[in-house]
């Protein structure tokens, strides 16, 4: 199948496959005499494996090793479980750096009038002044 009928069947754009071709997450398809880029059914399944890891936020070097042992029928699952440990640690410090984000908005607005005042704590707290008004 052409580049066009494996990004509809995989739900990856055919951009996103010439670039996972670029950097070596999928093997250079195969081409015609003129040229064209030809996929298998295979190519589908490994086009829907990196772009659900990818929805689950690993990087491009994570998703290389995760199909790298995905296709070693050897592998250890220590391995893949490590991987998706230290996702899950990533996901955590994003969380906490996310209710921090919001912990600081919030104070702000709680601090705010929104009103036709000038003055204007959420302004003055991303200018880092430490002035608000209550």
């Amino acid at each position: 199948m052409n580049i066009g009928a494996v990004a509809r069947h995989s739900g990856v754009t055919a951009k996103t496959i010439r670039y996972y071709e670029s950097v070596g997450l999928i093997a250079p398809a195969e081409r015609t005499a003129a040229g064209y880029r030809v996929y298998d059914h295979r190519d589908v399944e490994t086009l829907r494996f990196i772009q659900r890891a990818r929805s689950l936020g690993f990087s491009v070097e994570d998703v290389g090793s995760l199909l790298t042992l995905w296709q070693d029928r050897q592998r250890s699952s220590a391995e893949v479980k490590a991987l998706a440990r230290r996702r899950v640690g990533d996901i955590e410090r994003k969380i906490a750096e996310l209710a921090e984000m919001r912990a600081t908005l919030t104070d702000l607005m709680e601090h705010c009038h929104g009103d036709r005042r000038p003055d204007c704590p959420i302004l003055n707290g991303l200018a880092g002044s430490q002035k608000t008004a209550v």
